[in-house]
């Protein structure tokens, strides 16, 4: 009886074993890459190649091994760490505070540009459109970037709106041009009569179009909006968002690094935030009306 009951016991260690060896790889090897998911707010192009940069630059300083790509959209990468397939995500503010409210997503940077930690949204039209005031827009062609852009939709259509124009009836098309430099070039060529991007998205496309701070020029400029972040899943493990904040942090302080945000989203450094930064904006959006809540469903 007691040499049957050993033999169980060993069996039942011997399988314990196995299939502790078949678990999930530890995070952060080649088997099972942290995934860093980037908003396509600007060109592709130039995020996955900004991307994969910073990727490698993280890498370099922790041994960790990291995986970026470009969502499809705005929406999609908070989903995917809605679900654990992203594990740290460079989302637009608007995004950010829909990921936080509905997956608890935690941001720990926010962007800089220009000095500042916030931004400004911007209505942009063609300098011979005749469009002097937002009056004018009603009856014309409209760019948006995407719904869930903060200075690309939501924002603008609060000042919109504030203004007695209907975002929904006033306009004689709407267009959803998918990033900010989309909007100003077709804004450029003449595709829309008008577009919202952040300020300044005219620079995005100055290499190909010299002249467009001439032909394109801003028509109003919206309240200050906190700026983007890189922000971590809920169940991302201390210790290691440590050492990739870190390494991000001191990245930003070098040429290479600097070079790569730039590329990215026209960023000049990164500073260390919590999700309270974002507060403010919610009782902005609150006060106009838009439920996170409700929108997070």
């Amino acid at each position: 009886m007691k040499r049957s009951f050993w033999l169980v016991a060993l069996v039942l260690v011997s399988l314990a074993l196995v299939l502790a060896g078949c678990g999930e790889p530890e995070l952060g090897t080649e088997d099972n890459p942290i995934v860093m998911s980037f908003v396509p707010s600007g060109d592709t192009q130039d995020i996955i190649a900004s991307g994969d940069e910073l990727a490698a630059m993280v890498e370099a300083r922790t041994g960790l091994v990291i995986q970026a790509n470009v969502g499809t959209d705005f929406a999609a990468v908070r989903e995917a760490m809605g679900a654990e397939q992203a594990h740290i995500g460079w989302l637009n503010t608007f995004n950010y505070v829909l990921a936080h409210e509905k997956y608890n997503v935690d941001a720990a940077l926010v962007t800089e540009r220009f000095g500042s930690t916030t931004y400004n949204g911007q209505i942009n039209v063609r300098a011979d459109s005749g469009i002097t005031e937002l009056e004018d827009l009603k009856g014309k062609v409209f760019c948006w970037v995407d719904p869930n852009s903060t200075s690309g939709y939501i924002i603008p259509r609060i000042m919109l709106l504030a203004n007695g124009i209907d975002p929904d009836a006033d306009f004689a098309q709407t267009v959803e041009a998918g990033s900010h430099n989309n909007v100003i070039t077709q804004v450029y060529n003449g595709d829309c009569d008008a577009g919202a991007s952040y300020v300044d998205a005219r620079s995005s496309i100055s290499e190909d179009y010299p002249d467009v701070n001439e032909q394109v020029v801003v028509l109003a400029t919206t309240t200050d909006i906190p700026n983007d972040n890189v922000a971590f899943i809920e169940s991302f493990p201390e210790e290691m968002r440590q050492e990739i904040v870190t390494a991000l942090l001191e990245i930003a302080g070098t040429p290479e690094g600097q070079e790569a945000l730039d590329t990215l989203y026209s960023i000049a450094g990164l500073q260390e935030t919590d999700d309270a930064f974002y507060d403010a904006f919610r009782a902005d959006l609150s006060q106009a009306g838009i439920d996170i809540e409700e929108l997070a469903k």
